[in-house]
């Protein structure tokens, strides 16, 4: 990973007590049309035991953040500005021989897609008991035990046998519980889990967010939990933080970005989710729009085009100035607080019900 040193006057680093903090990150990849603004100066604190969940469209930058945290990106093609500390450890200056020790053994990931995530070639059980043998020093026989004790844990039924098996003999759902086995595997500190669900039927879906939090609850594990949907984050995390092209437009408790959200893009996000006790044949109500292209963002406020209330900010403020987001409950917008209150009471609120 190709790092520059942060500027000076970025943001302090964050408070001794946070377990992970990420602290104005910006991530850019080189390619043949000019540079791609991925991560645009994101910056947030994760403690242990507790969730996060980070939402947002496609192409917001939810997971080039988390991998960037494991140090998957080509140096070649790759820089990555700001910090990452991790229990205090700077991340982005790390060697490469620093960051393989970290993953799969301190911080795990759980990707999209596990028939690619796991390799053809070779049985789910060996592919659990790897990381095992690599980082706990356990031999073929104990890191083997340890990945039918994990099978078990996730659910699979008859682990012994099915730990012999490969990927293309599972269903969906179980290589999903394989992935989440080999994740846990060396009892990670961090867990990120990117759009775990996503390829899931609704009862095998459940079953996953089920399964992950008893297992946060077993392990201890903070978790950084990646999704689209508003919906599936509702149950599963302690805070959310809501991206838009590149960078963090709201956050807060769960409680409080589900039930009284405060920015235009969390809104038209709410209110375009489907809901069993309204009207079915009511069409659903879409941001107007596309997310913008990362190499000629938007200036100002990045969702300024898409916004149907940048009317009611004096002045073209949304287009010349980009609006800062404050720690802990905040939204990045130029509306004010009581604008903010009422148009979400009088306008949004009885649409979504």
């Amino acid at each position: 990973m190709t790092t520059v040193t942060k500027e000076a006057g970025a943001p302090s680093p964050a408070d001794a007590g946070a377990f992970l903090s990420v602290r104005d990150l910006h991530v850019s990849f080189k390619t043949e049309d000019g540079i791609v603004r991925a991560v645009d100066g994101l910056s947030f604190d994760l403690e242990r035991g507790k969730t996060l969940g980070i939402v947002g469209e496609s192409g917001s930058g939810k997971s080039v953040t988390n991998l960037t945290i494991l140090g998957l990106h080509s140096p070649k093609f790759t820089t990555v500005e700001g910090e990452i500390l991790l229990e205090g450890k700077e991340l982005t200056t790390a060697r490469e021989s620093e960051l393989e020790k970290l993953r799969g053994n301190k911080v795990a990931m759980i990707f999209q897609d596990p028939l690619t995530a796991l390799s053809p070639y070779y049985t789910v059980g060996r592919q659990i008991a790897e990381p095992f043998m690599k980082h706990m020093g356990a031999s073929k026989k104990a890191a083997w035990e340890r990945a039918v004790e994990m099978l078990g844990k996730v659910g699979i039924p008859n682990p012994k046998e099915r730990a012999k098996d490969y990927p293309h003999q599972f269903s969906g759902g179980m290589r999903q519980r394989a992935m989440i086995a080999m994740a846990l595997v060396c009892d990670p500190d961090l867990l990120i889990a990117d759009e775990p669900t996503t390829a899931l039927d609704v009862t095998v879906q459940a079953q996953i967010l089920d399964l992950l939090n008893d297992l946060q609850q077993e392990f201890g594990s903070a978790i950084i939990f990646i999704t689209h949907d508003l919906g599936v984050i509702a149950d599963m995390a302690d805070d959310i933080m809501v991206m838009y092209a590149g960078g963090a437009i709201e956050r807060g408790t769960t409680n409080q970005v589900l039930r009284s959200p405060q920015h235009p893009y969390t809104w038209g996000l709410l209110n375009s989710m489907p809901r069993l006790d309204s009207d079915l044949s009511a069409a659903l109500a879409p941001i107007p729009g596309a997310p913008p292209s990362l190499l000629t963002p938007p200036s100002g406020c990045r969702f300024h085009p898409r916004c149907t209330f940048q009317d009611r900010v004096g002045g073209n403020r949304c287009v010349t100035e980009r609006p800062p987001l404050a720690p802990d409950r905040a939204s990045a917008c130029h509306l004010t607080a009581e604008q903010k209150r009422t148009i979400f009471v009088e306008e949004i609120k009885p649409r979504l019900g």
